[in-house]
């Protein structure tokens, strides 16, 4: 029907950066600064960042949300050329045993018609794995991408996702063993292409993807399934 259109589609994908930044340590504001107008990213993912990252508008403007972890000097920020909503923090599970805090939270972004989460995910493998599928419920199937440091080892398999990060390795575990732990899953979305950057001031490559809302002619997404009953809660909080 002549008139009748729904909301604007992007006219390219969503150039996005990824980089845990090895808290005090590794990357410095004028390191983000600088990648950032080298590669002008839409939107910019940080992982470990510390309160000296709230400078970055400062340095390059733009729009900055930093969400700190409880009793750490670091946590998530995202940064982006344009505004955009108010990030929300999501809760992630946590183990009971002494010892291992902090409780880490996502960081859930929406840039136009993606949801974006930027994550932090804990060492222990069946751990990240169950934040992984309370970020994927939180998102209810929208278009989406789950971005950041999984510190997962192996494939990470996750109903209605697809993994489109990079293929190589993007961490040197003590500056020997490499390790793919930055990663991209992607609900309703193609990548577009999908690059790690080459090491800077911290142990962990920056990642750079383009994302686009999946059309009739893309690739059909997974169909997500039920998820199985949780059979471990009682480890967890």
């Amino acid at each position: 029907m002549p008139g009748a259109t729904g909301p604007p589609r992007r006219e390219r994908p969503v150039k996005v950066l990824s980089w845990n930044l090895l808290r005090l340590t590794g990357a410095a504001a004028e390191d983000v600064a600088a990648l950032a107008q080298k590669e002008r990213p839409d939107l910019f993912l940080m992982q470990e960042a510390t309160k000296h990252m709230e400078t970055l508008p400062d340095l390059i403007g733009g729009h900055f949300h930093r969400l700190s972890w409880l009793g750490r000097i670091h946590g998530l920020a995202i940064w982006s050329p344009t505004p955009f909503p108010r990030p929300t923090a999501l809760s992630l599970p946590a183990s009971r045993l002494p010892g291992r805090l902090p409780r880490r939270r996502a960081q859930i972004a929406q840039i136009g018609e993606i949801t974006f989460a930027n994550v932090h995910l804990s060492h222990g493998q069946l751990l990240n794995r169950r934040q992984l599928g309370r970020v994927a419920a939180a998102l209810h199937g929208r278009p989406s991408a789950i971005i950041g440091d999984y510190n997962a080892v192996g494939p990470v398999l996750l109903p209605g996702f697809v993994d489109v990060g990079p293929r190589e390795p993007t961490h040197l575990a003590s500056n020997v063993v490499p390790f793919r732990l930055d990663r991209c899953l992607a609900h309703g979305l193609v990548c577009r292409s999908a690059y790690a950057l080459d090491f800077g001031p911290s142990d962990h490559r920056p990642i750079r993807l383009e994302l686009d809302l999946a059309d009739s002619n893309s690739a059909p997404a997974t169909k997500a399934r039920k998820p199985r009953k949780d059979r471990l809660r009682r480890f967890y909080r």
